[in-house]
């Protein structure tokens, strides 16, 4: 943490679970943090509140905007804005080229013409992997058989991250990092139509309702609490040896999703059980877990927050800011 004390950051999509959270840890810190976000899919109460954290509204596709805000000459820049997720880039493919690709390319150009030392890029635990990888994955497991816009333009990301950090011209390399998170989950993430399992699963356990699983439950994925996904940006930020590479950001547990369900329903007190939907026709991965082997050696991350306990802290969380979440919820 003391790598940015002192330091002045931005932060896009700032506003969001993961964002917010990395923001609070930044602030913490001793940074002074600016957060850009044109809050699509969040809300401007995900922004701490905090004396050295400024808030900015606004896209990432905004070059004006960044460039006011590059003006500021950050040391460090997490971007982790984008068009989320996945059926949100089946209804909007066109939106998310734009936020996902020509958003991300306009803040590594701004990120390199002002000095910047470091850009953290907020990839995706399913982007890169293909419909059926190898369990554990590894990093250098690379597929190109999508099947959503979000893991195009997501890869697409990846592709422009190492042109800026190994391929632009001369003294103009901009270090990047690119990291992987998988099925993050916990306090600040609203539920919502285009939102993770989790929220969903706790807004409507909370609201006595059944549990609609897609497919048969038995489908497993690498649940990792938010806090431990923070530790891992914060980390490659600062990893002398993290730049350039490619890190997964994982719990390294497989976890069926009705598992889940279950959990939730049980700390909520919810008795209307789960209920089974159609698979959606881009969900095409049954199982799916991470390993964190080259995270653990060269970033020194572990995740260290157990399903039960995030699950724990999420609904928590949820009681606690119930009025304002139910007013954001987006279905």
């Amino acid at each position: 943490m003391q790598d940015y004390k002192d330091r002045r950051i931005i932060v896009t999509g700032g506003a969001g679970a993961i964002g917010g959270s990395l923001t609070a840890a930044l602030a913490d810190a001793g940074a002074e943090v600016i957060v850009v976000d044109d809050l699509s899919s969040s809300s401007r109460w995900g922004v701490p509140a905090r004396r050295n954290v400024r808030f900015v509204e606004g896209s990432v596709v905004d070059d004006g905007l960044l460039a006011a805000v590059f003006r500021e000459r950050p040391s460090h820049v997490f971007h982790l804005a984008a068009l989320f997720a996945n059926q949100n880039s089946v209804d909007n493919p066109e939106r998310d080229l734009e936020v996902n690709g020509l958003g991300t390319l306009r803040v590594l150009q701004h990120a390199r013409r002002s000095g910047a030392e470091r850009v953290v890029f907020a990839s995706s635990g399913c982007a890169p992997y293909g419909s059926d990888p190898p369990r554990p994955v590894h990093e250098e497991h690379l597929a190109l058989d999508v099947h959503t816009p979000y893991q195009a333009t997501k890869l697409l990301g990846e592709l422009y991250c190492n042109y800026f950090c190994g391929h632009s011209a001369g003294n103009d390399a901009l270090s990047t990092v690119r990291v992987r998170p998988f099925n993050s989950y916990g306090p600040g993430e609203v539920p919502g139509r285009y939102r993770n399992v989790i929220p969903n699963f706790v807004y409507w356990a909370l609201r006595g309702e059944p549990l609609p699983i897609t497919g048969t439950g038995e489908e497993t994925r690498s649940f990792t609490y938010v806090g431990d996904i923070v530790d891992g940006f914060l980390r490659a930020g600062a990893a002398a040896a993290a730049s350039g590479e490619a890190f997964n950001l994982a719990s390294g547990e497989e976890i069926a999703i009705l598992d889940v369900a279950r959990a939730i329903n049980e700390l909520t007190g919810n008795r209307a059980g789960v209920r089974f939907v159609g698979r959606r026709a881009w969900d095409t991965q049954r199982r799916r877990v991470a390993s964190t082997d080259k995270a653990r050696r060269v970033l020194g991350f572990e995740a260290q927050t157990g399903l039960h306990e995030g699950l724990a802290r999420t609904v928590a969380w949820f009681r606690e800011r119930w009025a304002q979440i139910e007013a954001d919820a987006r279905f």
